[in-house]
């Protein structure tokens, strides 16, 4: 039985039409399953009965179970998720000034291989459905009992590899009946797949995107990020040069401050380099170290350095806060941990 949460409006519309009902009722649903997060089918009281007992028979109102919940003392909380199949995910809920952000998973497990990265350590077995990505952001929002104002796809597993569950889910955590998060609240983030890049440009919400840099040279990024000796630095660039064309939104570089690789003067000069003009933001992130790697968080003398040479660059960059670090901060501990126990 197919998942209500898997649906956006439109692909209502089209299974309504095609069950001989009334487009329009798309919307109707929508605002049950959202703004009311019914929990039964007969709930629906402007549903003909008829059509209610085809989705009883067809559809299921499903939720994920959480297994562990931990909770900072900076109040960032990450939840650990079983799916109906066993898998375990993670989800992140980070409370900001602006409101409460959710870090949502897209896989289970990660091809991508990053080495200082904890998430890769369990290669991809799935995708995610939609379904399962937008259950994270309900959930979260019921066991916190907070409303969520931004989401970030930035959790297990490359975004752009599962793409067209992605996308349904950030038409649904968009839609004005559905979760109704501001299209600029919403960020998803890749590790460089070129022709993804390309094609989300034409996407025609205006959801931000983020790039995992994190080397401003082939040399370092081949070394510490598998999917680079793919796509090199140069056709990234290109991609997002021409996102940056077609769109006209400023771009996200994530960038982790790994010591003694990627966190000399020489690099941030590189970096500032390969920015040049571009509407291009960057964000320094302090490495959050992972048991079982050997790569280590840059001094604080040294990340503020580094910050130091872009903004004197003309750079616009930020050395993001750090949150979680008491509660299995890196993406992919939380799972890891308990699938060794």
């Amino acid at each position: 039985m197919q998942s209500i949460y898997n649906y956006t409006e439109e692909m209502w519309k089209e299974y309504l039409i095609h069950m001989g009902e009334k487009p329009f009722r798309a919307s109707q649903m929508m605002e049950w399953f959202y703004r009311h997060r019914i929990q039964n089918f007969e709930e629906m009281s402007n549903i003909s009965k008829k059509f209610i007992a085809h989705l009883k028979e067809n559809f299921i109102i499903d939720s994920l179970k959480c297994v562990t919940r931990q909770k900072s003392f900076d109040g960032t909380q990450k939840f650990l998720f079983e799916l109906s199949d066993g898998n375990l995910i993670e989800t992140v809920l980070m409370n900001h000034n602006y409101g409460y952000s959710v870090c949502v998973t897209s896989e289970v497990g990660c091809n991508m291989g990053c080495v200082f990265c904890a998430s890769g350590m369990k290669k991809k077995l799935r995708n995610l459905t939609t379904a399962e990505m937008v259950l994270q952001v309900l959930m979260v929002s019921t066991l916190a009992e907070i409303r969520v104002s931004h989401v970030v796809v930035m959790g297990i597993g490359e975004p752009f590899d599962n793409y067209d569950n992605v996308i349904n889910f950030l038409k649904i955590i968009n839609h004005a009946k559905g979760i109704e998060i501001g299209a600029r609240h919403i960020t998803v983030s890749t590790c460089g797949l070129v022709p993804k890049i390309r094609e989300y440009a034409s996407f025609d919400l205006q959801v931000n995107l983020a790039i995992s840099l994190h080397a401003p040279k082939n040399e370092i990024r081949d070394q510490i990020m598998p999917i680079n000796k793919r796509y090199p630095i140069e056709e990234l660039m290109d991609a997002v040069k021409y996102y940056i064309s077609i769109t006209g939104r400023r771009v996200t570089f994530e960038y982790i401050l790994l010591r003694d690789i990627n966190d000399t003067k020489e690099c941030a000069n590189a970096l500032a380099d390969l920015i040049g003009k571009e509407n291009i933001y960057v964000n320094l992130i302090p490495y959050n170290e992972v048991i079982e790697k050997p790569y280590k968080r840059s001094k604080e003398e040294t990340m503020r350095a580094f910050y130091d040479t872009l903004y004197k660059r003309g750079i616009n960059v930020q050395l993001r806060k750090e949150q979680g670090s008491d509660i299995d901060a890196a993406c992919g501990q939380l799972r890891s941990k308990h699938m060794k126990k």
